[in-house]
């Protein structure tokens, strides 16, 4: 064990990690190898997170031909999936020719609580809501100004009693907009004063009655009134292109038989939703958005009937496939590590400096791009062909192929099994018969 850790230089950090990993030599330059050379991107990463010794590298892409709402997009994506950014630039590519996404944001009210326990009459409490809810924005008033003049604010206060949980418990749900702003850090900062000051509301209100007992603030990762829907159609006739020899007609009807086993069938929901999500948290990251909130709200969201089930759905109606997704996305486009982050900067910039309601849009047509290149491919030639063939492209980097040695191998493994050793006999092969 080492103690003060966090108190050592970057340096220092390094030397004590390299210590640890004798069999391993060079750690240190290994380490420094990755760090950026422009000091001031570099110091920002440093101070992202603590204890930060070296950079993390994913690569950063991007998908063309988005057709979203009539306006073209270049979405960026950040991924470390081979076929990800593939499959959505594919989709985006067919349906840019076919009316692109449409996509609308259907609420955008994000939730925080306050818990705290209370003995006294839960009946009096619920009859002073309103002066309660007066009472809290009056004493919030200095941190909500900024955000108000930009349309965001606190929405909504409300007293829940839920004796299920103990007998004594009571929350404030508290609906806030938040603008432009994901808003984690001003949700949490308005409800932590909001818990300070409660008890003045209580001592003034019911002064016979003991003080609440605060048990904790925080925003919840679970938005359903944070709502996003996005949507394709076409009819089925144009198909022919994506339906890989199958009739469009029977294209179509695998297709929307895929989407129901997911709607009925957890095994199979899961990864589906998956396939949704590969594009959306490719968005999210790249933009700077928090994806772990994201996710969490999301799954929340396919369980809400009692049951985990697709985001997802489709339907063929005379003569036209519809392919339709609605799912919670909290977004923002200014302030933390958006801003701050200098690739997430520019993520924003390359997508025209969107609102977070355009940018909950982009992620959700991005998110159905994915979904849709992944169906098509489970449906006809199977998911393993696009999958397998970016393997190898990872297999040959990984073995230093030649441009030669490269092209030989992907017109060898059109007929045969990828594996590493595969490949790696097939490599050597070449080089020995030099």
């Amino acid at each position: 064990m080492i103690q003060g850790f966090s108190k050592l230089t970057r340096d220092e950090k390094v030397h004590y990690i390299a210590s640890l990993m004798q069999d391993f030599p060079g750690t240190e330059s290994f380490l420094q190898s990755f760090r950026h050379p422009h000091p001031a991107f570099q110091k920002i990463f440093d101070e992202t997170v603590e204890n930060a010794i070296s950079n993390f590298h994913i690569p950063f892409a991007v998908a063309p031909n988005f057709l979203i709402n009539g306006k073209e997009y270049v979405v960026p994506m950040v991924t470390e999936e081979s076929s990800v950014v593939a499959a959505a630039a594919s989709a985006a590519a067919f349906w840019s020719r076919n009316g692109g996404f449409l996509t609308r944001v259907v609420s955008e009210t994000k939730t925080g609580q306050i818990h705290f326990l209370w003995r006294g009459n839960t009946g009096n409490l619920l009859r002073e809501s309103q002066s309660l809810e007066v009472f809290l924005k009056q004493q919030t008033a200095d941190l909500t100004e900024k955000m108000e003049k930009r349309g965001g604010g606190i929405r909504q206060i409300q007293i829940r009693s839920m004796p299920e949980i103990q007998q004594d418990y009571h929350q404030l749900l508290v609906r806030f907009g938040t603008a432009d702003a994901m808003g984690a850090n001003f949700i949490n900062s308005v409800l932590e004063r909001m818990a300070e000051r409660l008890n003045d509301f209580f001592r003034h209100k019911f002064p016979q009655s003991p003080e609440a007992e605060i048990i904790m603030a925080i925003l919840s990762n679970y938005t359903p009134e944070c709502l996003v829907e996005a949507e394709i159609s076409a009819p089925v006739s144009q198909l022919i292109p994506v339906a890989s020899g199958f009739s469009p007609e029977k294209f179509a009807s695998r297709f929307v038989l895929a989407v129901d086993i997911a709607r009925k069938d957890i095994y199979r929901a899961v990864t589906h939703n998956k396939g949704i999500m590969n594009g959306i948290d490719a968005v999210v990251l790249a933009t700077g958005n928090d994806f772990r909130a994201v996710e969490a709200g999301v799954h929340a969201w396919a369980s809400r009937n009692g049951r985990y089930e697709s985001l997802s759905e489709a339907f063929i109606d005379k003569g036209s496939i519809f392919v339709k997704l609605r799912l919670p996305l909290s977004l923002g486009t200014t302030g933390g590590l958006t801003s701050l982050h200098p690739l997430a900067a520019f993520a924003v910039r390359l997508l025209g400096n969107p609102s977070a309601v355009e940018l909950m849009q982009i992620a959700a047509a991005t998110g159905l791009a994915s979904h849709f290149s992944a169906i098509r491919a489970l449906v006809t030639t199977g998911i393993q062909k696009g999958h397998m063939q970016m393997h190898l492209s990872n297999i040959l980097l990984k073995l230093n192929a030649t441009p030669e040695e490269r092209k030989r191998a992907e017109i060898h493994f059109q007929k045969h099994t990828i594996s590493f050793a595969a490949v790696r006999d097939f490599i050597e092969t070449i080089r020995n018969s030099h």
